[in-house]
């Protein structure tokens, strides 16, 4: 399929591009991914001609931001960042748009960037590596948190989309882990904490205040809607401290988006589509920890959708949400 859209593709800068050795891959490599998540010219466009993907929103490596606890120095980062991004779509305004960094020690400082990259830079919405590290080393702030409520008063105001991206678990606040780093990145603990967060997201209050907010997670929903069902069952039974007017799940599939990315693979798409509905399913590689080349390859081969539906969700669906300036 032609004319594809996705928008989980990272870059970095030299700030930030450590952040990701843990999890780029063999350490053998390091220094074709370092090329890669430091490229947003030719190498990049080229594979994106080659795999059919049109238009791609860039956003900033996982920590990056979230991974730095003194609010002055990640303001700095976030700015480079996002401005690192913003120059790579003034030279390609018919390839690149950018999701913001944010520093989301506060309300302020995390409002403050996503205005001037919204109205300022003409960015797509804002992508978050999972929750802020602040203070001391083992601080950590959920997005949740009602501190960070004013934040969300923003997000609702800019009527941006907001990408809730995974992160590895502090160790110190994950020792079931202990034994088995191995369990801490992408094969699992990312879908563990991305999920939770995103839970804890729904049930804190924060649609009710804000009810026009657009979440997006991707790797085919962090696997929340393969159990959607049994949390909204078990839900009347363990309804403490939940601060929700409505079903958990009315949460859910009303303010929740979920990409393909790094998640090529028949039946967990399926359920994915049968749980949440084609309007909110969008085509995504996850660049470059995944291959552009494995992610079209699979959904251009895909027999769960065809048509209508297959263009839907790899193209207009996007251009709808982000209210793109394509034909």
């Amino acid at each position: 399929m032609k004319g594809k859209i996705a928008f989980e593709e990272h870059m970095a800068i030299p700030e930030t591009l450590e952040d990701t050795r843990a999890f780029a891959g063999d350490s053998g490599k390091w220094d074709d991914f370092t090329r890669q998540i430091l490229d947003m010219g030719d190498e990049r466009l080229e594979i994106m001609d080659k795999t059919g993907i049109e238009f791609t929103i860039l956003s900033n490596n996982a920590p990056g931001v979230q991974g730095i606890r003194d609010v002055d120095q990640a303001v700095e980062v976030a700015r480079k960042a996002n401005d690192a991004m913003a120059e790579a779509v003034a030279r390609h305004p018919d390839r690149y748009a950018a999701f913001a960094a944010l520093p989301m020690h506060n309300s302020d400082v995390a409002s403050e960037e996503l205005t001037r990259c919204v109205k300022e830079l003409g960015f797509k919405g804002a992508m978050v590596n999972g929750f802020q590290q602040t203070g001391q080393e083992d601080d950590v702030l959920y997005l949740d948190e009602t501190e960070l409520r004013p934040f969300w008063g923003t997000v609702s105001e800019l009527d941006v989309p907001f990408y809730l991206h995974p992160r590895m678990q502090l160790p110190s606040r994950a020792p079931i882990y202990d034994g088995h780093p191995w369990l801490k990145s992408s094969p699992w603990g990312f879908a563990v904490e991305t999920s939770i967060h995103s839970l804890r997201m729904c049930g804190s209050g924060m649609f009710d205040d804000y009810p026009n907010l657009k979440i997006i997670i991707g790797h085919l929903g962090e696997h929340i809607p393969y159990d959607l069902w049994r949390i909204d069952a078990r839900m009347a039974f363990s309804r403490r401290e939940y601060r929700g007017n409505r079903p958990l799940g009315e949460y859910f599939l009303d303010h929740f988006y979920i990409t393909t990315s790094g998640n090529f693979q028949d039946p967990a798409f399926k359920c994915c589509l049968d749980v949440v509905g084609v309007d909110r399913m969008f085509f995504c590689a996850d660049y470059p920890f995944e291959n552009m080349e494995d992610a079209a390859d699979w959904y251009d081969a895909t027999e769960v959708v065809s048509g209508e539906v297959k263009l839907r969700i790899g193209r207009t669906n996007a251009i709808e949400l982000f209210d793109l300036d394509l034909d």
